[in-house]
């Protein structure tokens, strides 16, 4: 895989989750072209519902392919402020465009802080060798 499968502009977690800032202060949540690829095809995607309050690193939805289910963990802690409605319909965007219309759900943090303790994209590449 090149840089160009893990932007530098995104922060990343040990479980292979990406977070990017978006604008109002709430941070966009997907997975990681690593975590797409280990997947295979995506069929079905569970989120979290806009409102509820999610705990980093608790499970808050799931990821169906056609090898397995995995859970999707947040990041950091805070309320759900929207999801992507498109994944319904074509969950297969999370296959090929992990970064950008295969997001997953937007969150307002209640510690914005916390985004500093999860990895650049050196450093989740180096935690993939």
């Amino acid at each position: 895989m090149s840089d160009l499968d893990y932007p530098d502009d995104l922060r990343y977690t040990s479980d292979h989750e990406w977070v990017q800032d978006v604008e109002g202060g709430a941070i966009r949540i997907g997975i990681t072209a690593f975590a797409q690829d280990s997947l295979g095809d995506v069929v079905y995607v569970s989120l979290p519902a806009v409102g509820a309050t999610v705990s980093s690193g608790e499970a808050c939805g799931e990821v169906e392919s056609t090898k397995s289910v995995s859970d999707i963990y947040a990041p950091i802690s805070g309320e759900v402020t929207a999801v992507n409605d498109a994944l319904d319909s074509s969950p297969e965007l999370v296959n090929s465009a992990p970064y950008t219309e295969g997001w997953m759900y937007e969150i307002r943090p209640t510690d914005a802080a916390a985004l500093e303790g999860l990895m650049d994209s050196a450093a989740y590449q180096a935690s993939l060798a």
